[in-house]
């Protein structure tokens, strides 16, 4: 979805709340926003998930590398001019069979992360929404949306800083994930 698209979604979404909030008039809609990533990238937890993921990437990494460095070597004993036709047939075979593992397990461990920041996304997501209500209640706002940055998609062109929640959503983010 184009950024007009997007922009138009959310304003037709506060117009809606508006609407068809009962009791609610033009004095009391009151909007803040917050930056999700911010909160995730902030919070001790939201910290600790990216250490995990990494960590677990590094270990992947390292079967990698491993299986890099067993084909470089497998590749030098092929093109010593010391082996025999069938020796050198031989480690041509062994160089393939790895090199078809190598690849299928790059395949799978990028896959493997993927679905572990996928995971990560959706669960953070929930919890930074508890958060985010949290504070938004406690502060009377009827609606907190997310704005977005320039890395991903920005939604919020304009906000007074003072209806920035994000400091406020870490700090609630962190109370309720110890």
């Amino acid at each position: 979805m184009e950024r007009s698209g997007v922009a138009g979604l959310i304003g037709a979404t506060v117009l809606w709340l508006a609407a068809v909030s009962p009791g609610l008039s033009d004095e009391t809609l009151k909007v803040a926003v917050m930056n999700q990533q911010t909160v995730v990238e902030q919070s001790k937890a939201g910290k600790r998930a990216f250490e995990e993921l990494k960590a677990y990437s590094m270990t992947r990494q390292k079967i990698i590398n491993a299986d890099d460095q067993e084909l470089k070597e497998l590749q030098l004993a092929i093109q010593d001019g010391k082996l025999s036709d069938s020796a050198k047939q031989e480690k041509q075979s062994q160089f393939q069979a790895k090199l078809d593992s190598y690849q299928r397990r790059i395949t799978d461990f990028n896959r493997e992360i993927q679905q572990k920041q996928r995971e990560m996304v959706a669960e953070y997501s929930k919890k930074v929404q508890a958060a985010a209500q949290a504070v938004g209640e406690r502060n009377g706002f009827t609606a907190v949306i997310d704005k977005g940055s320039e890395a991903a998609l920005k939604i919020v062109i304009y906000h007074q800083p003072a209806l920035d929640l994000t400091d406020q959503v870490v700090k609630e983010f962190d109370r309720q994930n110890k």
